[in-house]
């Protein structure tokens, strides 16, 4: 079984026991964390609900394991020719979450 859910402007397709890295959410260590809005839920049987856009009554829910921040991504500006560049860095904060149930 597994479900597609939507979280901070992302789409995941997750089953049970899958560790999943989200956008940062609200919660800290070791809370539960339902995700309502649910695009689509696929049974064991094969039997397949797709939401118009989200599935009434559908949730997933899952244990946060760790809230941190991802590897550095660096980059650079540069315009040719009037000796600009400059240097950045930028670490995105992610939230690691098990998903433990899908009820649909």
């Amino acid at each position: 079984m597994y479900a597609v859910i939507e979280t901070g402007g992302k789409q995941y397709r997750v089953a049970v026991g899958d560790r999943v890295s989200v956008e940062r959410l609200g919660a800290e260590g070791a809370a539960e964390v339902v995700f309502d809005r649910v695009l689509l839920v696929s049974g064991d049987d094969g039997d397949v609900r797709v939401g118009n856009p989200f599935l009434e009554g559908a949730t997933v829910t899952a244990e946060v394991l760790k809230v941190g921040r991802k590897k550095k991504i660096r980059g650079l500006k540069y315009k040719p020719k009037v000796n600009y560049r400059v240097r950045f860095g930028h670490r995105q904060a992610e939230t690691v979450v098990r998903v433990s149930a899908i009820q649909a």
